[in-house]
């Protein structure tokens, strides 16, 4: 099953159409399938009480609260259209989540591809009913949420869906830049246990070691925050992998999806012509006359294995030598 990768672009344009198309650009050069972005209203997003969370004091010190700092990264409504005809252009799908609900149903309008659930909104019940009732597939992310807060969204989802399959969850953890042992990738599968549901990994980590090693456990999406430069200003570009690691994370993956192969074991045809080459034979160990006993001293096991499998060792031992044979021929 080829991963679903998403490119976050997030808010990494800095307020910047000029930027945000960039962003698109490398999307497509290091071939992802989706590159995603976010859409929302400062003042529909937070109130002035709002504080800045930690890791965004580190790169916003100047700004004293969270509704500042959005209204410098929103992107107003006809820029996304212009920014999705843009990518539309360059070949690659876009598409935001919505942090507030008028931009959920301005998205909506859109015919977006996928609905995108973000861990802040996981128990915003009027975004969950209206992205319930869309038909869309919904993408989901657990960051900040238990196993009991993830059930009852689901629920809410599922008692406004057509289609309750349309649903998948992004094992997450919200801290940006999330160190490793708090990555716990092992919920991929349990997440997959407990909810019998289609699992991916939204990855906050630094590097992508992670995402690489999250496709091997199980997740069939991916999504990656990246940037342009992680030393410019702004709250998620520390956070955030560079257009080189992009390109380096997506071609990992796609040789991880062919290395994961099948889980039917069998004899490939790759490995038959080495199977003579690599197994032994029974073999002489010394001259060994017609009518000798074979014995542990005067057989031994070499390659290649083109003659009695040794697997037929002891069945041998203890017969008699049906001709003459010298040092190294086969029985």
């Amino acid at each position: 099953m080829k991963t679903l990768i998403i490119a976050e672009a997030g808010v990494n344009h800095n307020g910047s159409i000029k930027i945000a198309k960039n962003l698109i650009d490398v999307a497509v050069e290091a071939g992802a399938d989706l590159v995603k972005f976010q859409l929302f209203k400062a003042e529909r997003l937070a109130t002035p009480l709002a504080n800045l969370a930690e890791y965004q004091k580190h790169s916003e010190s100047d700004l004293a609260s969270q509704l500042q700092l959005l209204k410098n990264l929103q992107i107003e409504p006809e820029e996304y259209l212009e920014l999705k005809k843009y990518a539309e252009n360059c070949g690659i799908t876009l598409f935001a989540s919505a942090f507030d609900l008028e931009s959920l149903r301005f998205l909506l309008d859109l015919d977006e591809p996928l609905i995108k659930i973000p861990s802040g909104e996981i128990t915003n019940f009027p975004i969950l009913r209206v992205a319930g009732t869309s038909g869309k597939k919904i993408l989901v992310s657990t960051g900040m949420s238990s196993l009991a807060e993830i059930r009852t969204t689901l629920q809410c989802l599922r008692s406004h869906m057509n289609n309750p399959q349309k649903i998948a969850l992004l094992h997450c953890t919200s801290s940006y830049p999330t160190l490793m042992k708090d990555a716990n990738l092992r919920v991929i599968a349990t997440l997959q246990k407990e909810f019998e549901i289609e699992v991916g990994f939204s990855d906050h980590t630094l590097g992508i070691e992670a995402s690489i090693a999250a496709v091997g456990l199980g997740a069939t999406i991916i999504e990656k925050h990246f940037t342009l430069d992680s030393n410019l200003l702004g709250p998620d570009h520390k956070s955030s992998i560079n257009p080189m690691e992009l390109g380096l994370m997506i071609r990992s993956i796609r040789n991880i999806e062919e290395a994961l192969g099948t889980s039917h074991k069998h004899v490939l045809s790759c490995e038959l012509e080495n199977q003579i080459g690599a197994r032994k034979s029974l073999v002489a160990a010394k001259l060994i006359k017609k009518g000798e006993l074979f014995s542990e001293e005067n057989i031994t096991t070499k390659r290649p294995g083109i003659g009695v499998s040794p697997m037929a060792w002891e069945i041998l031992l203890g017969t008699k030598s049906p001709r003459d044979y010298d040092v190294d021929d086969l029985i």
